[in-house]
């Protein structure tokens, strides 16, 4: 089989340019699939490449955008500007807005062609295909020898981290993501939550306890069901299924009256599970049990960055740092203190992570409708004000006197383990965030999450917490897309890609 040739073709019309990138990418996928069945049977022996699909465009001086109302789609100064593109089936919708705007904002054609970044053979199978589980050790010895293998110098965050990625120093970036790092993280996320990339939905919760996810399952699979209530039938009609680890889904009966259950829920749960409410835009809801630390906060956020969502939120538990504050009550952030060190490195401790206020506002909206408060009785149940997050678990053990001065200078008023790294993820990779904790104890006044104490608390308020934040999603997909993806996320010189 014989690597088809691909001429450099112009655009300006952003459907027909996907559907090039399409042909291109599922022709070199196929090519090496071939060969590598091949190889499996000894009978390859000669060295086989092929190339990811890239799209380019060239603004010259007097088509540049410094005005758009959006706050991506264009680029504000001259120059060659080219992405590598992968797995434009997942993207296509999201390829398709990219290429528009960049069409209507600068009115020059948009060129899709070959690039000279090599495909590594472990991206060219689907999700799950682990390509050497079958083969002889000398055979995944020579793997590298006739195919091209994941290369780190390709798989980084140089963009989002603001650097100039390695390669022609010429071309300039329209997407924070080359193509290698996309396919990397597409086949991380089954691995860390079960869940196929195509699962997973536009608007995502985080938490940090498995009664969040219990409750979601629960009232997902219950919308899932013939309803005769008009509430739920009302709720129910804006989704099309119930996706949970190990492939297994739930359809709508609402919308599939006839339609069974696809597959059977993961015989061993992954590390951190997630669950999606899924609509036929992608703009459903996908909740993930991260567990606990920053560690896993940074891991989980890394990978899904490279979907582009429109938004995260995070919504567990954490220690409430006030007298006043009771047992339940809700802190929603609105500023962060990175003490967890994960990011340090990514993005400097100098570096603001603001609050958003198209985010803060959906949060306060919710709480306001899930507990029927408003005003000064909303704020005797939800305080607004910093949040500090820390890598020590046990932190309540470094002593009374130098907490209360650490906490008293900061003026958090909670503290936890990932809020922070949410947030600055977000804020570093241009994913709108937000965080809405509620307060599970507070160690500086003598309520200590004893076992007791934490199951009481559990049964009172998870189901309200979780409501809370499918409400927050649903205020949220109300928004345009341009409205979530605020300016304060971008810089002077962002890539034109949402």
């Amino acid at each position: 089989m014989r690597l088809p040739e691909f001429p450099i073709q112009q655009f300006t019309d952003a459907t027909s340019a996907v559907d090039y990138v399409q042909r291109i990418y599922d022709a070199n996928t196929e090519f090496l699939r071939h060969h590598f069945a091949a190889y499996t049977k000894g009978e390859s022996r000669a060295r086989v490449r092929a190339c990811y699909p890239y799209v380019g465009v060239t603004v010259e001086r007097g088509r540049e955008q410094t005005d758009s109302p959006r706050a991506y789609g264009f680029v504000a100064e001259t120059g060659h500007y080219q992405s590598t593109l992968t797995q434009p089936k997942l993207f296509r919708g999201y390829y398709i807005e990219q290429f528009e705007w960049l069409l209507k904002n600068h009115a020059v054609p948009l060129q899709v062609g070959v690039s000279n970044t090599p495909m590594p053979i472990h991206f060219a199978f689907p999700e799950g295909v682990h390509i050497d589980g079958d083969l002889m050790p000398i055979r995944v010895e020579q793997l590298r020898a006739i195919f091209d293998l994941p290369d780190l110098s390709m798989i980084n965050d140089a963009i989002a981290n603001g650097r100039q990625p390695e390669g022609d120093q010429h071309l300039k970036p329209l997407s924070l993501f080359s193509a290698p790092r996309v396919d990397y993280s597409l086949h991380r996320l089954p691995h860390y939550t079960g869940l196929a990339p195509h699962h997973f939905q536009n608007f995502i919760i985080f938490t940090n306890y498995q009664f969040y996810v219990d409750q979601f399952c629960q009232i997902a699979q219950q919308l899932m069901q013939p309803q005769t209530d008009a509430a739920l039938q009302e709720q129910s009609r804006h989704y099309s299924g119930f996706a949970g680890p190990g492939g297994y889904i739930i359809p709508n009966a609402n919308i599939h009256a006839a339609a069974k259950p696809v597959g059977a829920p993961a015989a061993r749960v992954p590390q951190m599970p997630a669950y999606s409410l899924m609509r036929d835009d992608h703009c459903g809801i996908t909740i993930v049990n991260i567990g606990v630390g920053p560690s896993n906060a940074k891991t989980i956020t890394d990978h899904l960055a490279v979907l582009r969502p429109h938004a995260w939120i995070m919504v567990g538990h954490c220690a409430g740092l006030r007298d006043e504050q009771k047992i339940g009550d809700y802190v929603l952030a609105h500023a962060y203190v990175r003490d967890d060190h994960v990011l340090d490195s990514e993005l400097p401790l100098w570096v603001p992570v603001p609050a958003l206020a198209e985010v803060q506002r959906a949060l306060e909206a919710a709480v306001s409708r899930v507990t029927c408060l408003q005003g000064l009785d909303l704020k005797k149940v939800m305080r607004t004000g910093t949040v500090e997050t820390t890598d020590n678990r046990n932190w309540e053990l470094l002593g009374y006197d130098r907490l209360a001065e650490h906490f008293a200078q900061s003026r958090a008023i909670a503290l936890d383990m990932e809020s922070a790294v949410i947030a600055a993820n977000g804020f570093r990779f241009r994913v709108p965030y937000g965080t809405l904790l509620c307060v599970s104890d507070k160690p500086l006044h003598g309520e200590l999450k004893l076992a007791g104490m934490a199951n009481r608390f559990y049964k009172q308020q998870v189901d309200q917490h979780l409501k809370i934040g499918i409400q927050a999603m649903a205020l949220l997909r109300e928004q345009s897309p341009a409205s979530l993806h605020s300016r304060k996320l971008r810089g002077f010189n962002e890539p034109a890609f949402q």
